[in-house]
């Protein structure tokens, strides 16, 4: 970050102008930013100028956006509530179109140049919605009790460009919602073969040929036709005890331990010091019950 203070001479005001390297904090420059604007507008097929407020309003609003009316009081939406409806409702969006544009601009990279891309499954809870066809149960935590809980909802699987450092920017570029008959894995593994692909044409990926070890998950049961499975940040090699087919050796105590009780396998195994050589740290029976004369 730079900070230039410039003093005039008769006043006793400063200008202060701050700056940010973008090389340092990899911000896009004037000319892309405005070059991606009108590329998204034209991806915009139908209501382009409502839809292109709604954007620029549901970007720039503090906290999540809970209503529509709400949005349509935000300072950059400068249209009325029938443009605001008229969008969501007749408005059309060219999302082909839009994952292409989205794959054009400089992406967030490692110290090394590599793209590193992660997936993951996000839901959108909608519980209380009237008519929302095609929800699913999505897996959730921290609704009401701070407990796991299952709420219908639609789940997006989501690919975004990840960065490493103290800025961890972080950009979308692509993401599906999931129907009932949808399959996550294959989902996701088209996801995956269509994002490289719009990479490799929009000239930011060159294909490797020597495939990469995985981080010890198991690997999706779809790869793409072409593409080697990648390996995801920090990952490492997988340990022998758990490659497929090698059952992995039990590191656990049973649930009741030879010889014990109920109530041992209730509250589990006690811990104590290392027995010496030789003894048992067994404990002793109990007496039996004593019996009326």
């Amino acid at each position: 970050m730079i900070m230039c203070v410039a003093e005039a001479p008769m006043i006793d005001t400063k200008a202060v102008r701050m700056s940010l390297q973008d090389d340092a904090a990899r911000v896009e420059s004037r000319t892309v930013l405005s070059r991606f604007r009108a590329g998204f507008y034209a991806c915009l097929t139908a209501r382009a100028d409502a839809l292109f407020a709604l954007t620029g309003a549901l970007l720039c609003s503090d906290g999540p956006v809970r209503t529509l009316a709400g949005l349509a009081l935000a300072p950059e939406h400068r249209r009325g509530h029938g443009a605001l409806y008229g969008g969501v409702n007749h408005g059309r969006i060219d999302a082909e179109r839009l994952r292409d544009l989205l794959a054009a601009p400089p992406l967030p990279k490692t110290g090394d140049g590599r793209i590193v891309l992660a997936v993951d499954v996000s839901p959108w809870p909608r519980p209380d919605a009237a008519i929302s066809p095609g929800r699913l149960f999505c897996h959730t935590w921290g609704r009401g009790r701070s407990r796991h809980e299952m709420i219908p909802g639609w789940p997006y699987p989501v690919v975004a460009a990840l960065e490493t450092g103290r800025t961890c920017w972080t950009a979308v570029l692509d993401a599906v919602r999931l129907g009932p008959d949808d399959d996550v894995a294959a989902v996701t593994a088209n996801q995956v073969r269509g994002v490289v692909q719009r990479l490799a044409a929009a000239g930011q990926h060159r294909e490797r040929r020597s495939g990469h070890p995985d981080r010890g998950r198991r690997r999706l049961p779809h790869t793409p036709a072409g593409l080697s499975a990648g390996r995801p940040a920090g990952g490492g090699t997988r340990p022998a005890a758990l490659r497929p087919g090698a059952a992995p050796a039990r590191t656990t105590p049973p649930l009741r331990p030879e010889g014990g009780t109920a109530a041992q396998a209730r509250r589990g195994v006690p811990l104590h010091r290392p027995a010496p050589p030789g003894t048992s740290r067994t404990p002793p029976p109990h007496p039996p019950p004593a019996t009326a004369p």
